[in-house]
């Protein structure tokens, strides 16, 4: 199977950087959050909004949708 160049380098990168950490998805976690946004861009939250409830009611004589 071929190697490609870019892809190693992207793994040996994503390795290194793991390792500053000891492997530590929180810590390496806490890292990006860390830079987001200092280079102008809008963050975008993780979390979504919370949804809106709409309360529908329905007459005894309609029938159970399915």
């Amino acid at each position: 199977m071929a190697t490609d160049n870019i892809i190693d380098n992207i793994h040996k990168i994503r390795e290194e950087y793991a390792k500053r950490f000891n492997n530590d998805l929180k810590a390496i976690c806490n890292d990006a959050r860390s830079k987001q946004g200092h280079d102008g861009r809008k963050v975008v939250p993780a979390h979504p909004k919370p949804t809106q409830i709409i309360e529908i009611k329905i007459d005894s004589q309609d029938s159970p949708i399915k």
